[in-house]
């Protein structure tokens, strides 16, 4: 593994069999490389995999670059792919970081092969906004320490709550100690809720694959299936249960998926 800064992004390239494709990952709002640590073994037998935190998250500059945007985060994938010598890369998006891999198909075409956007969306929505909201005033009101209990209502199918509990709160001095600042955090959601493609889907040829779960409860199926239906090669795959983080949940269900499609055997 080699590991290193660009731009005050750190950036990890996890090496995959001799001339191997790469594979970018974008984590969602929480920005963090570790989100994907379910996927990494699956993907690191097959590809070269380009890990990284997000601006303002984990081990990156902590801080954000004036008029934060999807297209300045589109824009650190840019410099991601510099750093490491990628010309092109597969990506690898979850909700933030597949927004972000819209956007980089749009100002970037060509250094992107395939897409993925997990529970991704297109165009502002109100049910997202609410959740949204709902988080933010959390924040602002209670701190970090109550934004990350209530974190896993909206990440995961209740039954998998009550059965990973204690788990969850092993986790959560871990996640309150590496929380954003919350200026970055609230800029964060403001981008997401600002992100707004819906009029230039069409101008996207890539193949993309648009994967969702049926329970998720932050960003409702019927936007997977809206921006689905934008793209002009897109393939739509709903899983019937996992919550917004089913490549948690279900990670053998996601990679199996997953690896076939990078793959390009569907």
């Amino acid at each position: 593994m080699q590991s290193g800064t660009a731009d005050g992004l750190y950036w990890e390239v996890h090496d995959g069999p001799d001339a191997a494709a790469s594979v970018i990952l974008s984590a969602g709002l929480g920005g963090s490389a570790a989100f994907w640590a379910p996927q990494m073994q699956a993907l690191t037998a097959g590809f070269r995999v380009i890990l990284y935190d997000h601006r303002g998250t984990g081990r990156s500059d902590r801080s954000l670059k004036p008029d934060h945007s999807v297209a300045a985060m589109a824009q650190d994938i840019v410099a991601v792919l510099d750093a490491t010598g990628t010309d092109r890369a597969h990506l690898v998006g979850h909700a933030a970081g597949g927004n972000a891999g819209l956007q980089l198909a749009l100002d970037h075409p060509d250094r992107l092969d395939r897409l993925v956007v997990v529970n991704g969306w297109s165009r502002p929505d109100p049910h997202v906004a609410r959740c949204f909201s709902a988080r933010t005033r959390l924040l602002e009101a209670f701190g970090p320490q109550a934004y990350v209990e209530a974190q896993s209502l909206f990440l995961y199918p209740p039954d998998w709550i009550s059965e990973n509990d204690a788990l969850l709160k092993e986790q959560e001095p871990h996640h309150v100690a590496h929380f954003p600042r919350t200026d970055v955090m609230l800029a964060r959601i403001n981008a997401l809720l600002a992100f707004d493609i819906g009029d230039r889907l069409g101008q996207i040829a890539h193949p993309v694959l648009v994967s969702a779960s049926a329970d998720d409860m932050l960003v409702p199926p019927r936007l997977a299936l809206r921006l689905a239906a934008g793209l002009p090669n897109a393939t739509l795959e709903v899983v019937p249960w996992g919550g917004h983080a089913f490549t948690a949940t279900l990670p053998d269900v996601f990679n199996t998926q997953l690896i076939a499609w990078l793959s390009g055997d569907v």
